[in-house]
């Protein structure tokens, strides 16, 4: 007997802030196609679905992390439950509810090229049926790590440890904190996040880091400029298109500032904590990186919560190294031991590289390794699929919006030739490029990333080849990407 196959034209894998977008687009510009958003989780938002951490918010700011198609009219950092709302209320005002399939885990995608299409094997996460789809084209909107699954350094004997230990992407239900010591380790933005949330009920708080994190301690006017506006006009979608330019511009003249003057960058951002603090707090080992600024992400603290925290003597700041845990905490490298009877992971998470799913080509398993990646959204010899990752240093819906797009004006082009099947391959002038990593440590090189490039496809040195982290640049490039150019290849 033959399996069941549900066919439809696009597939959106992720019913996150992504995937939302491009189903929007392929509503709104090519009406006529039919479209399925596969979950596996129960509801949509991802991230700000499965993050319960307390205070989880966005630390980029709602202005440009929310869609340009619908204005945003509140502070621009928002809780995880505010970016749910505004999520839940884009479903709902475009009529997108039917065309998103909850609890629906791809487990397999094979490319059949005698049939130019794609057939997906599904796991429903309930029932544990396996169902089948196939697609004409597959648009990853999945993310880039493994949701519920913090990373956690292989530290001597945890298991001694008598108290509760949990990371941060795991967070329990019900934890009472109150009144109780806790270390959080790491000082990331997860960290900068839920600090100052704990700080308020618990005895005392350390924020233990092996080496210190950039931090700015303001959204850069943001608020303002939005207030001013709105004693202007009530036209909120202008307000929103206004604000959004005037973030964009501010955020490239600070993110070339990195590049181009770190230190004096430098100088401005430990300056903040500095005003804070007071001279006498020990700034340079604690808040001085030994990077430039944005070679990792800088982390936000709105109203400089987390250094109003420390000021207050509810947050205390430990910069050192792990030697082992022990039934009543952690003993450092120094000798130093930490009691607690709370401890917190926030030391990131594992990258998940096209939501784990094996892909195949006639049934010949793909090793992305293998492959480089098209403007960091096509892979050679992978035909009919587009990614969208996002930026580091902006927006992730900025750059999900801008490949929404480009894959809706590469559809319209297949059907104006005629063509079923779009892969990306080098010319002729690519073969002697060098192939690089999938990014260059020296541009950004947080922890997840960096332990899984050996995994991540390549790019290479034409510019074609390359993941470029620039909206600037990439706003004018891809929705001008000549389509018969000789690295796409039409059957």
């Amino acid at each position: 007997m033959s399996k069941k196959i549900t066919h439809t034209d696009i597939i959106i894998v992720g019913a996150g802030i992504a995937g939302i977008a491009s189903a929007f687009y392929l509503k709104t510009k090519r009406p006529k196609s039919s479209f399925f958003i596969l979950e596996a989780l129960d509801s949509f938002g991802g991230t700000w679905y499965t993050h319960k951490y307390p205070g989880v918010r966005s630390d980029s700011d709602l202005f440009t992390f929310g869609y340009s198609f619908k204005s945003w009219n509140n502070a621009p950092i928002a809780t995880a439950s505010e970016i749910l709302k505004y999520i839940g209320e884009t479903i709902s005002e475009n009529n997108l509810q039917n065309n998103i399939k909850y609890n629906h885990k791809i487990i397999k995608a094979d490319w059949s090229n005698s049939e130019k299409k794609w057939i997906l094997s599904v796991e429903h996460s309930i029932t544990k049926q396996v169902l089948y789809f196939s697609c004409d084209f597959l648009q990853m909107c999945q993310g880039y790590y493994k949701q519920n699954q913090g990373y956690i350094p292989k530290w001597k004997n945890i298991e001694n440890f008598n108290g509760k230990f949990i990371h941060t992407e795991e967070w329990p239900n019900k934890l009472n904190y109150s009144d109780k010591k806790i270390i959080v380790i790491g000082s990331g933005a997860t960290a900068a996040t839920t600090i100052p949330v704990l700080a308020k009920k618990a005895k005392h708080v350390i924020m233990l880091q092996r080496t210190p994190t950039f931090y700015r301690t303001s959204t850069i006017g943001t608020e303002e400029i939005a207030n001013t506006l709105r004693k202007i006009t009530d036209d909120n979608d202008w307000i929103h298109k206004i604000v959004r330019e005037q973030i964009l511009i501010n955020q490239e003249i600070f993110i070339k500032r990195c590049i181009e003057e770190p230190e004096k960058v430098k100088y401005e951002l430990l300056q903040e904590i500095k005003d804070i603090l007071g001279e006498n707090f020990d700034i340079e080992k604690h808040f001085s990186p030994s990077y430039r600024p944005w070679q990792q992400r800088i982390a936000l603290t709105p109203d400089a919560e987390l250094f109003k925290s420390i000021a207050n003597k509810d947050v205390s700041v430990v910069t050192d190294h792990i030697d082992s845990f022990n039934e009543n905490g952690i003993l450092l490298k120094s000798g130093e031991q930490l009691n607690a009877d709370i401890i917190i992971a926030a030391t990131g998470f594992n990258l998940s590289i096209l939501g784990d799913i094996k892909f195949s080509i006639d049934k010949k398993l793909i090793n992305l390794k293998d492959t480089i990646t098209y403007r960091g959204m096509m892979f050679t010899s992978i035909p009919n699929l587009i990614w969208t990752f996002g930026y580091f240093r902006q927006a992730w819906t900025l750059r999900a919006e801008m490949i929404a797009n480009f894959m809706i004006k590469l559809l319209d082009h297949m059907d104006s030739i005629d063509v079923k099947k779009i892969t990306v391959r080098l010319r002729k002038k690519d073969q002697t490029m060098k192939i690089l990593p999938w990014i260059g440590e020296e541009e950004f090189n947080p922890g997840y990333l960096s332990r899984a490039l050996d995994k991540m496809p390549k790019s290479g040195s034409n510019v074609e080849w390359v993941h470029n982290q620039n909206y600037w640049y990439e706003k004018d490039i891809i929705p001008n990407i000549d389509l018969n150019s000789e690295e796409f290849i039409y059957e």
